[in-house]
């Protein structure tokens, strides 16, 4: 991890708006660890929205449907199966604090959720932290092949029909890389912040259910 410090005190929701405001987040080492960190990346993930790249396997896993996409429906079922293991993670880092903060924050109406549903079973997720026109993405999870990315497609058509202007995603990953996200640097990161944060989005500019013909239409535009 990069840039972290120990929290020697407790923190509150406002606290934690004001900390990702300054562009740092706190995680934990482990389920196990009580104690959280602030995080800092000296370079950035972020995903531009005009940029979003829709694989073409993944268009067409969309366009056939047999899914329903749900938003702040289940906020406990979403971080129950982002602290799930999972190929690559024999571990979660989503402890009983970050729980509680993250769950104080959906109450608040700051901390979101795409969900992606088969009948009546969970199947993928993300969540993640909203403050003017930036999302910070947090974690997702898939039960069922592309479930997360199809969170992710939906949750990027949604951030462009909100007019966001940024898509934290902390780090760049190899599952991230295929959708376009890009490392940047710290000082270009809050560059973007500072501009994102002067911004009036709204999350529920797209109606639900949203089709997946808006949302394909929705990633697909540059500008």
């Amino acid at each position: 991890m990069s840039g972290t410090s120990e929290v020697a005190f407790e923190i509150t929701p406002t606290v934690l708006l004001k900390a990702y405001a300054c562009g740092i987040f706190p995680m934990a080492e482990s389920a196990e660890d009580a104690q959280l960190h602030w995080i800092e990346p000296h370079r950035r993930g972020v995903l531009p929205l005009a940029e979003f790249h829709l694989p073409r396997r993944l268009h067409r896993t969309i366009r056939q449907g047999g899914f329903e996409v749900r938003v702040d429906h289940d906020f406990n079922a979403v971080i129950d199966g982002c602290a799930e293991p999972a190929t690559g993670r024999r571990k979660t880092w989503i402890n009983d604090e970050i729980r509680r903060l993250y769950g104080d924050l959906f109450k608040a109406g700051h901390c979101h959720t795409v969900e992606v549903w088969r009948g009546e079973e969970i199947i993928g997720g993300l969540y993640g932290v909203r403050l003017g026109g930036a999302f910070f993405g947090e974690s997702m999870f898939h039960r069922e092949r592309d479930a997360s990315k199809i969170a992710l497609t939906y949750l990027v058509a949604r951030l462009k029909a909100g007019g966001f202007t940024l898509l934290d995603t902390q780090f760049v990953t190899a599952h991230l890389g295929q959708f376009g996200v890009v490392e940047v640097t710290r000082r270009a990161y809050h560059a973007m912040l500072d501009a994102a944060l002067e911004v009036e989005a709204d999350f529920y500019s797209l109606e639900m259910p949203s089709s997946c013909d808006d949302c394909l239409q929705l990633v697909s535009q540059t500008s």
